[in-house]
């Protein structure tokens, strides 16, 4: 393992492959900024530029580059105007846009851009020491975990509901469940509830439900109040405030620290993601409040904030563990970099830390490399980030409805079969 890990590290470290991490990082950073659009797309997109290169290290470097960095980048939208730039930053926008309209927006995204780096570099941490033995802890799972892993995430439903409101999040529950039937069946490989339509045979998207719940109520509300988009005087100096107060850093400490570890977990089990983890991460640190802090929530509590952004970055981290050691994708973005890996001859199992040590220990090293890139890139663009919310609305309307109706992956029909 040790001569494995050094390979890796002067892999990771060799001039070409940091300036992969880089460009990586700043193309999915400002991917994941654009409302809907994600990792997704782009990576189908760099597949070929990615076997042109030719050296399989490298290559998994910069896709895995564009990965993390979409969902680090993809608070901002969530934050700024309520449309997720991923399907994992749609926990974010429930505390992240409160905050952003009370005017404190660069507030918002420091917290953000600090949890997630937590979250990402302890992932990356935690993969580096336990990536083998978490390897064999998740193929422990089997149908009877993996379903009560889903009640799980179900029954956390009720963390978003207010008192005497557990019906409607019941109801909620059942609508989410009935939307997921729609497509092809996982066994039979069969249309099912898809009434003739071809558009319906791969589903309805979770991203194109968030975008219908989130952006498009927010475009109507720009139009209906113009209030909303109006700029306060001051709000300029609002933007410049970036700081987060000894007293705020210890109250999203824990909060970071325990979702940090609670999402690599769950991005370590096949199939979960950072969705999942983000939406958990929220719910869990909303269950164990005080009931002072626990009315904050989604009203702009920053560790409503800090919880799903710590978490999903936590779990993006852990998702290399099946994609790298078990061969087994847990998400559609981990289907594709699966496609990208076969296709540039790598064959993902449990010897691959064995048989080709540099392209495991380097991509994993690249994470906190590229974490710290992340931060570095993040931090000094936030009061212009920041300066989207003065955009006129006459402009910033219709950029969120472009970006809505346009939010359907062009791979989405594809996902399914990748998967199987």
């Amino acid at each position: 393992m040790l001569d494995g890990f050094l390979i890796g590290l002067e892999t990771a470290f060799s001039i070409k492959n940091l300036f992969m991490v880089i460009g990586g990082c700043i193309i999915g950073t400002f991917i994941g900024m654009l409302p809907g659009l994600g990792p997704m797309s782009i990576i189908a997109i760099m597949i070929p530029i990615a076997i042109s290169i030719g050296d399989p290290s490298t290559a998994l470097i910069l896709l895995a580059g564009v990965y993390y960095g979409a969902v680090f980048g993809g608070s901002t939208s969530s934050i700024l105007i309520n449309a997720p730039g991923v399907a994992s930053t749609v926990a974010t926008s429930f505390d992240g846009y409160p905050l952003a309209r009370k005017g404190k927006a660069g507030k918002a995204l420091t917290i953000a851009a600090i949890s997630s780096f937590f979250g990402g570099t302890v992932g990356a941490i935690l993969l580096v020491f336990f990536a083998p033995t978490l390897a064999s802890f998740a193929l422990l799972f089997h149908s009877a975990e993996y379903f009560a892993l889903m009640i799980v995430g179900l029954s956390a439903i009720a963390a978003f509901a207010g008192k005497g409101q557990v019906t409607k999040a019941l109801l909620m529950t059942v609508t989410g469940l009935i939307l997921a039937t729609i497509g092809e069946g996982a066994q039979f490989n069969m249309p099912r509830f898809t009434m003739g339509i071809m558009d319906l045979q791969s589903g309805i998207g979770f991203i194109t439900i968030a975008m219908a719940m989130f952006a498009i109520p927010e475009t109507l509300f720009l139009v209906l109040d113009p209030s909303r988009s109006e700029t306060k005087k001051n709000k300029d100096s609002e933007i410049k405030d970036l700081r987060i107060t000894k007293k705020e850093f210890k109250e999203i400490f824990p909060v970071i620290s325990r979702q940090s570890i609670q999402g690599f977990l769950i991005g370590v089990m096949p199939g979960a993601g950072a969705t999942i983890a983000s939406f958990l991460g929220y719910a869990v640190e909303r269950n164990i409040a005080s009931n002072e802090d626990k009315k904050m929530f989604g009203k702009g509590s920053i560790k409503g904030l800090a919880a799903p952004e710590s978490a999903n970055n936590a779990a993006c981290t852990g998702s290399f563990v099946p994609l790298l050691t078990l061969g087994i994708p847990g998400s559609g973005t981990t289907a594709i970099l699966l496609g990208a890996l076969i296709a540039l001859n790598v064959s993902p199992g449990p010897r691959l830390m064995i048989d080709q040590p540099d392209v495991f220990w380097s991509v994993i090293i690249s994470m906190y490399i590229g974490n710290l890139i992340l931060l570095a890139l993040n931090l000094p663009l936030i009061p212009y980030i920041a300066k989207i919310l003065t955009i006129p609305r006459t402009y910033l309307i219709p950029f969120i409805l472009f970006f809505t109706l346009k939010s359907r992956s062009p791979t989405d029909d594809f996902i399914p079969v990748l998967i199987r």
